[in-house]
């Protein structure tokens, strides 16, 4: 994760939340009133965005001592303590929501790649994401899959070029959208395209494209597409396939699957921040 890019994105949830003050925490405690939260585990998965509880903490107020007791990718149990920070209680409890609900959303993402790769099962393709992200959080949501496993398709429309059916319809035709796109843009950045019959495929292996999307396809009709694409160019998989269907994909050649519902559609990995009992008793 880029540290100056999650520090922004950080400032702007806390101002959603906090809004100019925590009307609870700031009249219930002073500021000599220290205190301990603690990050626990309900559920078995993957952990990610362990270090987001630190740097959180340190934007609030750089007084607050954090310690992680995991790190990211690890897998835990309900139970487990995945760390610990102790401060002014009214700055911890300000944080611990918005740094809970980044912790869970990411853990949860990580957990569901995981459980993907691991139904595949394959040396050879590999799974990655989509565009279809959370608005705001897309850094932190990229990051997830990575940790779980995956793969990072493009990070959105500025660092690599995707024809779709819309784009292709109106520059004419998919050669000569690609021939446009190679007059203007440098060798560096990538062309995919995406194709649905397998004339657009031999059109888009005629074009020298870098990679190939086989959109909405059974595993045996990809195998037989993959066969018209040289090892120059890429190919991937995507839509309507449901991470229990991978297994079924395992063997049909592509070089990639690619999965919205990796960000989309993964439920939350259930975790909790608690004061410790002894602890309670010594906030006044």
């Amino acid at each position: 994760m880029n540290l100056l890019m999650l520090r922004r994105s950080l400032e702007t949830f806390f101002i959603e939340d906090i809004g100019d003050k925590d009307i609870t925490s700031d009249v219930l405690f002073d500021k000599n009133t220290e205190g301990e939260v603690r990050f626990l585990a309900k559920q078995t998965g993957v952990l990610c965005g362990i270090e987001i509880i630190r740097a959180g903490f340190e934007m609030l107020d750089p007084k607050v001592e954090v310690e992680l007791f995991k790190q990211d990718g690890s897998e835990v149990h309900a139970g487990d303590a995945i760390a610990r920070a102790y401060g002014n209680m009214a700055s911890l409890l300000k944080g611990e929501r918005v740094l809970l609900n980044l912790l869970q959303r990411m853990s949860g993402i990580a957990t569901l790649t995981r459980k993907a790769v691991r139904n595949l099962d394959s040396n050879h393709t590999r799974i990655c994401d989509t565009r279809k992200t959370t608005p705001g959080l897309r850094m932190l949501e990229k990051y997830a899959v990575r940790t779980g496993g995956g793969y990072n398709h493009r990070n959105g429309l500025y660092d690599a070029v995707m024809l779709k059916d819309n784009h292709i319809a109106f520059a004419g035709s998919l050669t000569s959208a690609v021939v446009k796109l190679r007059e203007k843009l440098g060798h560096m950045v990538k062309i995919e395209v995406e194709t649905e019959t397998r004339e657009q495929v031999i059109e888009a292996v005629g074009a020298e494209v870098d990679c190939i999307m086989l959109d909405n396809r059974t595993p045996d009709e990809i195998k037989e597409l993959v066969q018209l694409v040289p090892s120059s160019i890429k190919t991937e998989a995507s839509g309507g396939i449901a991470v229990e269907q991978l297994g079924l994909f395992r063997d049909c050649g592509v070089d990639y699957i690619s999965l919205g519902c990796l960000t989309h559609s993964a439920p939350a990995l259930d975790i909790s921040v608690k004061v410790p009992v002894l602890e309670r008793s010594l906030v006044k």
